[in-house]
């Protein structure tokens, strides 16, 4: 049973925003993760199906008009096998992650997720980060067997983030996430840091948003500007912020399943090692087939890309090790599920 900690309020949060170092926030996010979630780092284990995407934002090297792209899409057969991979190591959750693709359709998708249902006997969790759909689609999902859902608002600036996506609203994207959330599933979100046109109230102000939507998951990394992108010249900003927005992330939201992100590490060598210190528990080595992992570089320099991702949770159990971290291969459901199936739990 996890511990239910109270989480700080928006005011305290802007008090630590502004006020904390980034070694003080490091330490309060870290203990406090160490208190709800003891000294386990969860593993998920990430399948990019395609990197085909209909959506053309500035800030992604798989962007519609990015024509230097080797496009693929990876067929059912390949994604089971790499499934059933995981599963012979241990992983008991599989996100599936693409771009907004059309010939990759909702029917598709949901066979798939049946598929993975019936190879693993029902025991692994399916995680889906397919982008914006209807409220229909989402509950077709859902309905398929899918049990959580990851839809990243990117940024809370709602002007900036029309900028960045194409003209696409932040209303529109926060309608998409009460529709994952009417439909029933665990709830991710998240957002980058470092972004051309951000400032420090944006920053402020994602944190809390992220509390407001009270996710389940909430996925952060460092932007990374991509070369073959409108924003290829922009200033490159060190991980300390996405470090620090990982300890309030912990703080706003105690319970959330937090990733150390692969932009983290491939910003920094010890990026994702920094990030578990301050407060995240989760990490996804990708089980993506090697021959596909380098054309779904939605930044450059990502890291992992000429071994397998069974290779690669050999090497993150020995990253874990000096931070007195282990990893653990449990589904690792949203805390609240738990409390909600407790005899007693309000309907």
């Amino acid at each position: 049973m996890h511990t239910e900690i109270k989480a700080l309020s928006p005011q305290e949060i802007k008090e630590h925003f502004y006020n904390s170092t980034t070694d003080e926030l490091s330490l309060l996010g870290g203990e406090l993760c160490r208190r709800i979630h003891g000294n386990k780092v969860l593993l998920r284990g990430l399948l990019e199906y395609t990197n085909h995407c209909s959506s053309n934002c500035l800030y992604c090297g798989i962007r519609r008009d990015n024509g230097s792209v080797r496009r693929y899409r990876i067929n059912e057969e390949m994604l089971l096998e790499a499934v059933r991979q995981g599963t012979e190591r241990g992983i008991r959750t599989f996100v599936i992650q693409g771009g907004e693709d059309s010939e990759y359709d909702n029917a598709r998708i949901c066979r798939l997720v049946e598929s993975i249902k019936e190879q693993t006997g029902g025991e692994a969790a399916v995680t889906l980060s397919c982008g914006m759909k209807s409220a229909t689609h989402y509950r077709d999902l859902r309905s398929a067997g899918a049990d959580r859902y990851l839809l990243r608002f990117e940024t809370s600036d709602p002007e900036l983030h029309k900028y960045l996506r194409g003209g696409s609203s932040l209303t529109a994207r926060l309608r998409a996430l009460d529709y994952i959330r009417d439909a029933g599933f665990q709830l991710g979100s998240g957002f980058m840091l470092g972004l051309p046109g951000e400032t420090e109230e944006t920053r402020l102000n994602n944190i809390l948003l992220a509390q407001k939507l009270e996710l389940d998951m909430v996925g952060i990394g460092p932007f990374i500007p991509h070369p073959e992108t409108p924003l290829a010249d922009a200033e490159q900003k060190d991980l300390e912020m996405s470090v620090r927005g990982v300890a309030l992330l912990r703080l706003a939201l105690p319970e959330a399943h937090i990733p150390a992100t692969t932009a983290a590490g491939s910003l920094e060598k010890d990026g994702r090692e920094r990030m578990i210190a301050a407060g995240a528990n989760v990490l996804m080595p990708n089980l993506t087939q090697v021959e596909f992992k380098k054309d779904y570089q939605l930044y450059p320099g990502k890291i992992c890309l000429d071994e397998s991702g069974i290779q690669c949770i050999g090497c993150l159990g020995m990253r874990m090790k000096p931070l007195d971290r282990e990893l653990s291969f449990l589904r690792g459901d949203a805390p609240r599920l738990e409390r909600e199936a407790a005899p007693g739990s309000p309907a």
